[in-house]
């Protein structure tokens, strides 16, 4: 696990340099602009890369691949400016659905091959992996941002005037925070930080390429010598194809709503609360209290999962996202109230917690056998969260954002419910390696479908 550290101290170190680039890019608009580049792509990519490559690269090539799409775009924010960010956005973006279908589909794999040796339900197994890897995860944002707010926090010439207070809040509209957000650090403490990130990455890569099993090397190899146009185009095709499925299509609003609660912590809390009143060099400090939080409820839930349930978790997730919602709407942030500016992303990296596990290890659960199209079809789904918080960003107030969230939120419960209710009436049937020795069924889907052990329950 500890290479998956290095993995993901990349990716969430590019993943929080979006938040950075909306703050340090924020002339005409070009910070929003890229993010929404950055998830419009990785829509796009969604609907046909991740299952071909997977399948014909294999889990860790596909990883290394995507990699370097993400440390291109640390590349590009050296010289920022619409062409490098836009085109560097553009190809992180079609890096970042692969690398995650990827990964995801990697601890499915290991998760029910581990149940199978040991002789546990795979669910279980996965439930804890996905705890696992969250848990090491969310930690790099201790490390990536305490990089960040160390340099960051050289320029002893940030400095929040006293007037510009009156812009933060839920009373903030887009014209108002051109004044507050004039404060930035100095380019060479920028590009310093830049590339950190880059050495990082490219660590990263090394890592990842070198030491990581090539856990189904096999079956790439024999997806590649025996299929011919039709399995090509089918297997394009896949991440469509399993929208047939109704139990996908409800679970669109809670992936959808992922991507706009990340997006508000991300964006719009650190921009109208922490940088507005007490300056970007507090960026980092406040979302290390968030990566802390995260991580280490992620370990916990991963574990908690096969005692409480999903739902129980799922249920406090969305409480906790409720209150964090209303009182962000009513509380005026001021330099003297610094505790609470800390107390919010605690909150939220708990709730996080739950939607990153449960919702990956639900998606490995319910869809073990189209793995590779399932995980698509979350980073598709949550990336368009992503796109139309962004979108909507510089048009309405934050206030109105809030309520925009509180309604996805209210849907999501909804739907999962309702999943989980007809999960309950119809359960996943188990499926087993028995099931591929029937000679009629012998094809390379029944193939891969052999690490696939899995059963539900509530």
């Amino acid at each position: 696990m500890s290479l998956w550290f290095h993995l993901d101290f990349c990716s969430y170190s590019q993943h929080m340099e979006g938040c950075r680039v909306y703050s340090l890019n924020a002339e005409d608009g070009m910070g929003v602009i890229s993010l929404s580049v950055i998830y419009g792509a990785i829509i796009l990519s969604s609907m046909f890369l991740p299952p071909i490559m997977i399948k014909n690269l294999g889990c860790k090539w596909t990883i290394v691949l995507s990699m370097g799409c993400y440390v291109a775009y640390s590349f590009g924010n050296l010289a920022p400016g619409w062409p490098s960010l836009m085109t560097t956005s553009a190809i992180l973006g079609m890096g970042g659905s692969p690398l995650w279908s990827a990964k995801c589909t990697y601890l499915t794999i290991s998760g029910n091959k581990r149940g199978q040796k040991i002789n546990k339900k795979g669910q279980d197994i996965i439930n804890q992996y996905f705890g696992i890897f969250f848990f090491i995860f969310q930690s790099s944002a201790v490390w990536g941002n305490l990089m960040s707010s160390l340099i960051f926090g050289q320029d002893t010439s940030i400095e929040v005037p006293e007037e510009n207070l009156q812009f933060c809040g839920a009373t903030s509209c887009v014209e108002n925070f051109t004044v507050a957000n004039s404060t930035l650090p100095a380019r060479h403490l920028v590009n310093t930080l830049l590339g950190s990130y880059i050495g990082v990455g490219v660590l990263a890569i090394i890592f990842v390429a070198v030491f990581l099993d090539n856990i189904d090397r096999d079956l790439a190899r024999e997806f590649r010598k025996t299929k011919g146009n039709k399995s090509f185009c089918s297997t394009f095709l896949a991440t469509f194809k399993l929208l047939r499925d109704p139990r996908l299509l409800l679970l669109i609003p809670l992936t959808m709503y992922s991507g706009f609660e990340q997006s508000f912590l991300a964006g719009e809390y650190t921009k109208n609360y922490v940088t507005c009143a007490i300056g970007i060099h507090y960026v980092g400090f406040v979302m290390i209290c968030f990566g802390a939080s995260n991580s280490l409820c992620s370990f916990a839930f991963g574990r908690l999962a096969q005692y409480t349930g999903r739902i129980a978790l799922f249920c406090l997730a969305a409480v906790t996202n409720l209150g964090c919602f209303l009182g962000l709407l009513y509380w005026k942030p001021h330099p003297d109230q610094l505790g609470v500016f800390f107390v919010f992303p605690a909150l939220w990296g708990m709730a996080d917690a739950v939607w990153q596990t449960q919702t990956n290890a639900l998606y490995g659960i319910l869809f073990a056998k189209d793995k590779e199209a399932a995980f698509a079809n979350y980073r598709m789904w949550e990336s368009l969260g992503f796109v139309i918080a962004f979108a909507y960003s510089t048009f309405i107030c934050l206030s109105t954002k809030i309520y925009v969230a509180l309604a996805v939120l209210a849907l999501t419960m909804v739907t999962y419910l309702y999943v989980e209710y007809n999960e309950y009436k119809h359960p996943t049937p188990q499926v087993t390696t028995d099931d591929l020795h029937k000679p009629e069924k012998a094809d390379f889907k029944e193939l891969n479908d052999k690490y696939i052990i899995s059963q539900t329950k509530l």
